[in-house]
């Protein structure tokens, strides 16, 4: 126990260590002073090589970092960060002259910037912010397999996809029916496999079928099987999926197509693993385990007679909601850099990740296509170009603008007789979607607007006095 308990305050004070590299005496014991009885262990350095020594001993969950040192440049310090992959946050210090290098130090991975003078309780939010951003990512990787956000095929770390995954964690080892939802291309197969790889059933089959891509009048064989003569054309007897999935896994994709009628021997097969092949007199029995998927609302089918409430609530005893890709944030980025180098190695090119512009790009599109829209996308950036970085102008002609101009335009058209809102409300609407978008990262959501971070801490601050 005593062991443990080390561990664990070893652990605390790694995550509160942070690092102040500042070679002005006087400005050093003044973040002192601000950061004075904070959860805060700092760590002082006066020199780029003394902070470079610093990091060979222990990474701190935080850097605060001033750019004019006296044996160089803090942006070396930021390139030091982004070789050896340290898990971070520098916050750059600036004076309000020099507003620019500080974005050129987000582009280069900054986690945020403050401008000279600044108060004391600004310090300490922004320090505490990044600190917990780091106590995130430690919490992230002991829930994923890997530190960049692999889980079972899946990539990406937001915490809409965490739930995810914590959901398939809990629910692989039960038999209890899963329901998944979630427009088309947000990977609802893809969650149906990673709960078989994780069940007891792992080394049985898993069988899938598309409800959706199969003739109506051949979905009952297809699922139930048949003998020889029941039909015309069949010509000899044959198992259906629910026969071959015995003691594994049965998926049934884009389940709301299916016709009511065989909706009902569903539901009779769900309550007692038992189904009639067609032409077959004697009902058979089967161990299976059942996922079903739609990329429609089920209560809305439902209310519209095209789904049934009692087979409904039958499979969804484990329900879960794969989210879009929309509303993952910066999943969207870690996806596109990890397609697009196994794209370029199986196309024999060279490529070393997307520029600024283009991610701002990818982060502030919508995505109606989800991932396999952004594959598309990657593998058609890969195909015709030769390699190197990735610019905006590399990208899909519908990514850079005309498509979104297109929509604005309509939308101005069709809001014409709309009521007009002050333009505060616009503008704080637009900023609270970016940083929903950016997963509440201030620096990401205001690289996304191209407005200064500075500039969305002043307006929520002016906005909460005006609540």
């Amino acid at each position: 126990m005593a062991i443990i308990a080390e561990q664990t305050i070893d652990l605390a004070r790694t995550l509160s260590q942070a690092l102040i590299v500042e070679d002005d005496p006087t400005l050093q014991r003044l973040y002192e002073d601000y950061l004075e009885g904070g959860s805060f262990a700092l760590r002082i350095s006066r020199t780029l090589r003394e902070a470079i020594a610093e990091l060979d001993e222990l990474v701190p969950a935080a850097i605060l970092l001033d750019l004019n040192l006296p044996d160089g440049h803090g942006h070396q310090l930021l390139e030091v960060v982004r070789e050896r992959k340290l898990d971070t946050a520098v916050i750059v210090v600036t004076s309000a002259g020099s507003i620019n290098m500080a974005v050129e130090s987000m582009r280069l991975g900054a986690y945020d910037f403050l401008v000279k003078p600044f108060s004391p309780e600004r310090l300490r939010v922004t320090l505490s912010n990044a600190i917990e951003r780091h106590r995130l990512k430690r919490i992230e990787r002991r829930l994923l397999p890997d530190s960049i956000g692999r889980f079972e095929g899946f990539i990406g770390a937001s915490p809409p996809m965490q739930a995810v995954y914590r959901t398939i964690q809990n629910a692989s080892a039960s038999k209890a029916p899963i329901f998944i939802s979630g427009e088309s291309g947000t990977g609802k197969e893809l969650a149906a496999e990673a709960i078989h790889k994780r069940s007891p059933r792992a080394n049985k089959p898993f069988v899938a079928l598309n409800c959706s891509a199969i003739p109506r009048d051949l979905v009952e064989s297809e699922l139930f099987g048949h003998v020889k003569g029941a039909f015309t054309g069949a010509v000899n007897n044959r198992d259906g999926i629910a026969a071959r999935a015995d003691g594994g896994t049965l998926f049934l994709d884009e389940l709301a197509e299916m016709e009511m009628s065989l909706q009902s021997k569903l539901l009779r097969f769900v309550q007692t693993g038992t189904f009639l092949p067609i032409g077959e007199d004697r009902p058979r029995t089967v161990d299976v385990r059942f996922i079903c998927a739609t990329n429609k609302e089920p209560l809305t089918e439902i209310a519209n007679g095209r789904f049934r409430e009692d087979l409904y609530y039958r499979l969804s005893v484990v329900p879960i909601q794969m989210p879009a890709l929309r509303e993952r944030g910066s999943d969207i980025t870690l996806i596109a850099r990890h397609h697009l180098q196994a794209f370029a190695q199986e196309e024999g090119k060279n490529f070393d990740g997307f520029d600024p512009e283009a991610e701002r790009i990818l982060l502030g599109y919508e995505w109606p296509g989800n991932v396999r829209q952004l594959l598309n996308v990657v593998r058609n950036v890969v195909v015709l170009s030769p390699g190197g970085t990735v610019t905006a102008t590399m990208l899909p002609a519908q990514l850079r603008g005309p498509a979104l101009v297109k929509a604005t335009s309509e939308s101005v058209r069709s809001d014409v007789n709309q009521p007009i809102v002050p333009l505060w409300l616009v503008e704080k609407a637009a900023i609270e979607r970016a940083i929903n978008a950016a997963a509440g990262n201030i620096a990401t959501a205001a690289h996304l607007l191209g407005i200064d971070a500075s500039t969305i801490y002043r307006k929520r601050k002016e906005w909460s006095k005006s609540v």
